[in-house]
């Protein structure tokens, strides 16, 4: 017998850019970014597709975008600046990724040159996924305009669309060059979506960081307020959390554990049993607090840090209960536990909480608890 054993690392690097008015024209950040990327000897394009909502929205961003590069020529400017629908039908539909793909083709995009994705989470999932699906994958730079995208999504390294059924059945792992965070692209969120993104604070706060937490639970009226300094400061430190985990733990997911998605697997199930009407965030918080209430039902955290955690999650908004839960007597929602496992293979990893500020993987989730628990949750609301 014969064997040849090959072994390599690639190394990679990005960061997380904060800003305001990214394409101002006195704004050299963006500008900075590529002038300093790669080799200097390449002519590179950019190509910039747009979330329609955020278009719409920010009626001058794409004059603002022409401006920016005939004031900087630091690279060739797609002629077309393709806006496309964004939330989740975007994932669901592929000719929306394939629309990127012909773009990216037409326009000559190649490894040397960038795809800018401009918009929520769904949006940058998407076209993350046409961009590294076209030559193997050509340089993807994410402008996530939502709370959701600025402290979780748009900073880590996945990128996916909805396939069969299933969430993010087609994806890779394939980090953007540059993460650049507009605070300005919030200012004109609804009120839902302002908030949704605060659920992935929570989530984070709840398994990694008690100070965080504590944070979140002081500054509840700020963020329901809409003070903008407040807001900063809590995607800064999710997104801060949210990197340290993907850097020093599992980044492609090569195990059967994602502790970042506590409350993540029956906020999945949830948002296809509501056929995608209620948010990510939305769902991720009820998912939280099924995932909390189930704790303390196992012993793991007290009835009363059960509630404060309830407190801050009803304090910014969010609902704690979904009908959909109960649906055939939570048959729907157990098989939700079975998908989210099947998704990761090997055993069943699920997050729950060992107190507040520390998450535990349990292997095994008690159907009869988990119907105690939506039922608690449906009392509470």
């Amino acid at each position: 017998m014969q064997v040849l054993q090959q072994q390599f690392q690639v190394p990679f690097s990005y960061q997380v850019i904060f800003t305001k008015h990214l394409f101002d024209s006195s704004n050299k950040t963006l500008c900075d970014f590529i002038s300093n990327f790669g080799q200097s000897n390449f002519r590179k394009r950019i190509l910039f597709v747009i979330d329609k909502g955020v278009a719409d929205a920010h009626p001058s961003l794409t004059t603002s975008i022409i401006d920016y590069f005939e004031s900087n020529a630091i690279a060739d400017l797609a002629p077309e600046i393709l806006v496309l629908p964004g939330g989740e039908v975007c994932k669901n539909d592929p000719r929306f990724y394939e629309e990127v793909v012909r773009a990216i083709d037409e326009h000559r995009i190649d490894r040397h040159s960038f795809v800018a994705a401009i918009g929520g989470g769904a949006f940058l999932d998407m076209s993350g996924y046409a961009a590294a699906i076209s030559h193997r994958g050509v340089k993807l730079i994410r402008i996530p305009t939502t709370v959701l995208s600025q402290n979780d999504s748009g900073v880590g390294v996945k990128n996916g669309v909805n396939y069969l059924g299933k969430k993010n059945f087609l994806g890779t792992f394939a980090p953007a060059v540059a993460v650049f965070n507009d605070v300005a692209f919030l200012a004109t969120l609804e009120d839902r979506d302002w908030r949704s993104g605060i659920a992935e604070a929570i989530k984070v706060a709840l398994i990694k960081d008690l100070a965080f937490f504590e944070w979140l639970e002081a500054n509840v009226e700020a963020m329901n307020s809409r003070d903008e300094a407040a807001m900063v400061e809590q995607i800064y430190r999710c997104a801060d959390l949210h990197m340290k985990h993907i850097s020093g733990g599992d980044p492609f997911e090569l195990g059967s554990a994602r502790p970042l998605d506590f409350g993540h697997w029956a906020a999945h199930k949830l948002e296809y049993l509501t056929d995608f009407k209620i948010r990510h965030g939305e769902a991720v918080a009820i998912g939280i607090a099924l995932d909390c209430v189930y704790s303390h039902l196992i012993g793991a955290i007290s009835l009363a840090d059960c509630e404060r955690i309830l407190a801050v999650i009803k304090g910014l908004g969010f609902d704690l209960y979904h009908p959909a839960l109960a649906e055939n007597d939570c048959q729907n929602l157990h098989k939700g536990l079975q998908e989210f496992q099947e998704h990761l293979g090997g055993h069943l990893t699920i997050t729950l909480l060992k107190a507040l500020g520390k998450g535990e993987e349990v292997h095994e989730m008690d159907f009869p608890t988990i119907q105690a628990s939506v039922a608690l949750l449906a009392k509470h609301a």
